[in-house]
């Protein structure tokens, strides 16, 4: 095992850290090259405009945290360069979106639905009474008023 230059040039605690990022780095790439794969005009005309505003935030978040990598990788800190802000307006930007999403999700509300609801609530037997004998009333009323038809005998 001595003569294997891999075990030579980083400590084995971090063996796995290292094949997980490979890993990781592989399916950034995968998706990548997917979606490099198509124009970028023509992927735009099939999403509506709030779908191309969430391909547009995750373009610029995942380029970001690339470069943020990037520094690391370089010894910099990236904390204390401006890709940290970068990378915070681009997540409120992403929350915003959230938002506008959990939005069209949400139920609306039925006003007419509402009001029966709560007439329907507040329901008191007198007033029904009260409103099916002056509905009665009328019609009595106007049943007296035309004339009656007399129906013939059947025989």
């Amino acid at each position: 095992m001595e003569g294997d230059p891999r075990s030579d040039d980083y400590p084995h605690e971090i063996d796995e850290q290292l094949t997980g990022f490979n890993t990781s780095v592989s399916v950034v790439q995968t998706m990548l090259e997917k979606l490099m794969s198509m124009p970028r005009n023509e992927l735009q005309q099939k999403l509506d405009p709030l779908d191309q505003a969430k391909l547009d935030l995750m373009s610029a978040y995942t380029l970001n945290s690339l470069f943020w990598m990037y520094l690391v990788v370089q010894g910099v800190n990236p904390r204390e360069h401006g890709i940290k802000q970068e990378l915070e307006r681009i997540r409120t930007y992403m929350n915003r979106v959230k938002e506008i999403t959990d939005k069209k999700k949400a139920a609306r509300l039925d006003k007419g639905a509402a009001a029966r609801f709560v007439r329907n609530a507040l329901y008191e037997a007198d007033e029904k009474d009260s409103r099916k004998k002056g509905a009665l009333k009328k019609a009595a009323n106007s049943s007296s008023d035309s004339p009656q038809m007399k129906r013939p005998k059947q025989s």
